[in-house]
């Protein structure tokens, strides 16, 4: 993902669009704002947004439809996705938008440190992964034109093979505990052999 798309934060109050833009503004990142679903749909589908940050109660179209339709596109549903409600815990509210694929669903007022956290993390997977798949579309057109005749079959392997391995990381502090994903594994090395003398 080119580093100037923007972090789009969604929410129909002006004063809580003012406090979530100063809260990420120490981040770097571009910040667009968008005060209903209907004009967040239309900015993502212009391009250049690399994470949604979204009020789950707006005017129009609500923060979980917009969800839905990303999710239906294949130039967005890869997109991280954030949900914010002032309403508190609700189990189907939770239970729907983690079915949808959102990274995660955070109560208002939210902690600026702890939103700054997340959103970069985030915001910098989602743009390893977008830098991985298009390493991945420059080796299938390779091999596609035979210039890895001398690679032999790991490449084709990995070209075949590429989008089930390119998964994005999820963070055991960032990922709910019952969202069925295994924590990362530990990659551990045989203690070097001794020489003999």
């Amino acid at each position: 993902m080119p580093a100037d798309d923007q972090i789009l934060i969604v929410d129909d109050h002006q004063d809580t669009l003012y406090a979530l833009e100063s809260a990420l503004s120490p981040l770097g990142y571009r910040l667009g704002r968008a005060t209903s679903g209907d004009e967040a749909l239309k900015q993502v589908l212009r391009g250049r947004v690399g994470l949604l940050l979204l009020d789950v109660r707006l005017p129009g179209a609500d923060g979980l439809d917009v969800v839905r339709y990303l999710r239906r596109l294949e130039q967005t549903q890869h997109i991280p996705v954030v949900l914010l409600t002032g309403f508190g815990a609700d189990h189907d509210l939770i239970s729907a938008a983690f079915a949808l694929g959102v990274a995660d669903l955070l109560p208002k007022p939210v902690d600026p440190w702890a939103l700054r956290t997340k959103i970069r993390y985030l915001y910098d997977a989602h743009q390893h992964r977008l830098a991985l798949e298009a390493e991945l579309r420059a080796l299938r057109e390779l091999v596609a034109k035979g210039g890895a005749d001398g690679c032999g079959d790991a490449i084709r392997e990995l070209v075949e093979d590429g989008p089930a391995r390119v998964q994005p990381h999820r963070h055991p502090a960032l990922t709910p505990p019952d969202a069925g994903v295994p924590p990362p594994r530990q990659v551990t090395r045989a203690a070097p052999a001794r020489e003999r003398t």
